[in-house]
């Protein structure tokens, strides 16, 4: 994968993440609530309706979260404008030190909480960060008399 398809695959995915966190926190004053809904059920597979952001507890969680999500995916942005532009190693050794700091945890967590298929979901959201990142390969300047 070439520094500049690897680039816009990463400003791709915190795009990706600043949207999905807006959209949680929307949510919370509008018709977005079914689709939040949904992704809760999802990750609670099976699909059941069983879970819903019922009580101020879950709203609150909800608010953090996106919120979260917005700075993480802005925060990735410009480490991938700033530094993984200029220094892939370094900028990609950031980026994966950060998401495999969520990964871990967020995936244990949910897991131990019987929210299984969130691991699912948290491994497709690796992936689009780590992916790029490892197969980006340098091209080999061509050496010159």
């Amino acid at each position: 994968m070439t520094h500049d398809t690897a680039s816009k695959a990463l400003k791709l995915a915190a795009l990706g993440t600043v949207l999905f966190g807006l959209a949680m926190v929307l949510a919370l004053v509008s018709p977005l609530r079914v689709a939040l809904e949904l992704f809760l059920d999802l990750v609670h597979f099976p699909l059941d309706g069983q879970q819903a952001l019922d009580s101020d507890s879950t709203h609150v969680l909800a608010a953090i979260s996106g919120g979260l999500l917005v700075g993480t995916g802005s925060l990735i942005w410009g480490i991938t404008t700033e530094v993984y532009s200029k220094a892939p190693k370094i900028g990609g050794r950031i980026i994966l030190t950060g998401i495999l700091a969520w990964y871990l945890p967020d995936s244990f967590g949910s897991y131990m909480v019987g929210a299984w298929f969130n691991v699912v979901l948290n491994t497709v959201f690796l992936a689009m960060f780590a992916v790029p990142i490892l197969l980006y390969r340098p091209v080999k300047q061509p050496v010159t008399a």
